[in-house]
């Protein structure tokens, strides 16, 4: 391909009727205040999209457009230009086409950086543009640090031998440019980069593993040579303020880590198992502040109540699920909207996960008595008119809860149950008083989290038997009448099939009915008005919507809707 032209990106758009007079005047005026590039004056005001000027780039140099959330990018293309280079120039290596590459660059105007990676890949280049924004978020995803990390994990374990120093009974910190320092700053870089919630660093008789988790589910990073453990752990511990002499009982701390100028909350347990230490940390980034009820993907119905039953001013709301169902992210987005200079809102939370501003937050400390008991009644009496209680573990807490709920105090909580229903007798078999739980109790919301097929590789999928007889209970005859997809696997997905999870809910509101049923003490009666309330409207149904309108796939309806089926 020939040398591009240099253009003026303005007249482009103006052209092409993308922009007006006036507003490239407007942005002209804002690039010479601000230093901004103009592309992002235009995107950022409103005047245009990433993508349209994308397509109008290629329409006036006549090349393609490539859409990266749908094109399948390849490693082994990606790795033919260094990440820096590739950040420093907006631009990646799409295919390797043997006599020329194709390029992808987010501003084929630049010249300079042109001609700079024709210097740099010494093959001739055909240009396609991209959109910035779909850029960097590839680069983000696709430059993992596995070699790096191997690499640092090998470099580790040959200090640690050559040396004969047990590094962990020392208690030394290491420097900055130790390969243990390097080796987990590149862990934390590549699991944000990934998208991970948690890390799992495990020792095991003949290596240590580290994991990921990634939607929910556990991917291999690296295995490495089991001697790396002790000094792993030894730093981890360090820098969160553990007790590095504590070999033989399990401890909890936390630190903070800034990976790409993200803040990210590090909370970190570590456990002793027959080959050493284990660690996992669950990564919280500060970053991307805290969802909104609007975000969370309820079913309209469902919010709207949810909505109408937090603005009430007593009574008590409970969100139950199994560990990781995200519980705590709803609870949070229900308080960030319940947050105003007019309530004074108090959590009893183990552990604080997100600090919020304008909410008193306590975190509940087992060893010195500071336990949810406690912090509750000692909240009571500082005047809250909201109050979040991180989890309802024993029969105090619930029933000083319930108290607080029938004494003008919006309570909200969780709870580990399987569902909506099974949640008001979960509470009886813990001690609470049948009349406490029929009189505060406002509001089951019970939810899970089920992952969604990649939008880049999804493709037509036709059911299994096991599959078809399992939707046939809530769909009949109209199971062969949707269309099914899954994901094949690409790069926008690791391979996976999956990117991102979307939550499924279900609702019981305590309405006359259901209390006077809970009032009697017939669990069966109970039961079906519950049942009735709900109008069919469960957990597997909502895991079975997602399905038939292809946002998901039959397996993880399945796996959701495993814990509480009949």
């Amino acid at each position: 391909m020939a040398r591009p032209e240099k253009v003026r990106l303005g007249e482009i758009l103006l052209q092409q009727g993308l922009l007006t007079e006036d507003q490239l005047k407007s942005a002209l005026d804002d690039q010479k205040r601000t230093g901004r590039r103009l592309g992002r004056v235009f995107v950022e005001s409103g005047f245009v999209t990433e993508e349209q000027i994308g397509e109008a780039l290629a329409r006036q140099f006549k090349i393609a457009f490539v859409n990266l959330k749908q094109f399948n990018v390849k490693p082994e293309a990606l790795a033919k230009l260094p990440e820096s280079q590739a950040r420093r120039f907006r631009a990646m290596v799409l295919q390797d086409e043997g006599s020329h590459y194709v390029v992808g660059m987010a501003d084929p105007t630049d010249l300079n950086a042109y001609d700079e990676l024709t210097r740099f890949l010494k093959r001739d280049l055909q240009l396609a543009v991209v959109a910035e924004s779909q850029l960097l978020a590839t680069i983000d995803r696709m430059y993992r640090r596995t070699e790096q990390i191997s690499g640092l994990v090998q470099e580790l374990g040959e200090e640690f031998e050559d040396t004969g120093v047990d590094l962990a009974g020392l208690g030394v910190p290491a420097t900055e440019d130790a390969p243990v320092v390097k080796l987990l700053q590149n862990v934390f870089e590549d699991a944000v980069q990934v998208r991970a919630s948690d890390i799992h660093i495990e020792p095991q008789e003949t290596r240590v593993v580290i994991r990921f988790r990634i939607d929910g589910v556990l991917h291999l990073q690296t295995e490495a040579e089991p001697k790396i453990a002790a000094p792993l752990v030894l730093r981890l511990k360090l820098i969160s303020g553990l007790d590095i002499s504590e070999k033989r009982l399990p401890q909890d701390g936390r630190f903070n880590v800034k990976v790409r100028n993200n803040q990210v909350d590090v909370r970190i347990s570590s456990m002793p198992t027959q080959y050493g230490e284990s660690v996992v940390m669950r990564l919280l980034n500060q970053s991307g502040g805290v969802l909104t009820l609007d975000r969370l993907g309820m079913p309209a119905p469902i919010l709207e109540r949810l909505r109408k039953v937090i603005q009430r001013p007593s009574g008590m709301i409970l969100v139950t699920g199994p560990t990781g169902s995200g519980k705590t992210t709803t609870l949070y987005a229900a308080l960030e909207e319940l947050n105003t200079t007019e309530r004074k809102i108090i959590t009893v939370e183990d552990p604080v996960e997100y600090r919020l501003p304008g909410i008193n937050q306590v975190q509940i400390h087992e060893k010195i008595e500071l336990t949810f008991g406690r912090v509750l009644r000692s909240a009571l009496r500082q005047d809250p008119d909201v109050i979040l209680v991180g989890e309802m573990r024993d029969q105090g807490t619930v029933e000083t809860g319930l108290r607080a709920a029938m004494t003008g105090h919006l309570v909200l909580s969780t709870l580990h149950t399987n569902d909506a229903v099974s949640t008001p007798i979960r509470l009886l078999d813990m001690g609470a008083p049948r009349y406490m739980v029929a009189m505060s109790l406002h509001l089951v919301l019970a939810q899970r989290l089920i992952r969604m097929v990649c939008e880049s590789c999804a493709q037509p999928y036709t059911l299994t038997p096991n599959e078809h007889e399992w939707l046939r209970p809530d769909l009949g005859d109209r199971v062969d009448t949707f269309k099914y997809r899954k994901g094949a696997g690409c790069s926008q997905c690791n391979n996976t099939g999956y990117v991102g999870r979307t939550g499924v809910y279900e609702m019981l509101e305590m309405t006359r009915p259901v209390v006077e049923a809970a009032n009697s003490n017939e669990p069966a009666a109970f039961i079906a008005a519950a049942r009735a309330q709900m109008g069919g409207r469960t957990l597997r149904r909502a895991a079975v919507e997602q399905v038939v309108r292809g946002r998901s796939t039959v397996e993880e309806a399945m796996k959701a809707s495993s814990e509480f089926e009949d």
